[in-house]
């Protein structure tokens, strides 16, 4: 797949996919912008168009995922809110696949293939 911004997200803590976990995909420069937000499906996917590369140019992005509200008010879970992944695109022909791998209390993510 060539250009584009895509995230895939793991709930480790229970060994399934994020289904419904909400992520918002900003570019921060050179101007701000909402590229996509929502809720991801079954898979642990985000689907919108900012994954075949619509808005992506060069600059700085920011994915906000939303794990307070995936966990819910349960106060045994509560730690992690919402974590931000800053990052730069130079080659807006690359794609920049955003794996996850979360629980209540620590996250893992990084440049994937």
């Amino acid at each position: 797949m060539a250009g584009g911004i895509s995230v895939h997200a793991v709930d480790v803590a229970n060994g399934r996919p994020a289904l419904g976990l909400r992520v918002a995909i900003w570019r921060l420069a050179p101007d701000r912008a909402l590229l996509a937000e929502g809720q991801l499906g079954a898979d642990g996917t985000l689907q919108a168009p900012v994954v075949k590369g619509d808005g992506v140019t060069a600059g700085e992005y920011e994915v906000l995922f939303h794990i307070g509200e995936f966990f819910g008010a349960n106060a045994q879970t509560r730690f992690l809110t919402t974590v931000p992944f800053r990052f730069a695109i130079d080659k807006v022909e690359e794609h920049f696949h955003l794996p996850l791998k979360f629980t209540p209390w620590g996250y893992s993510i990084f440049r994937g293939a």
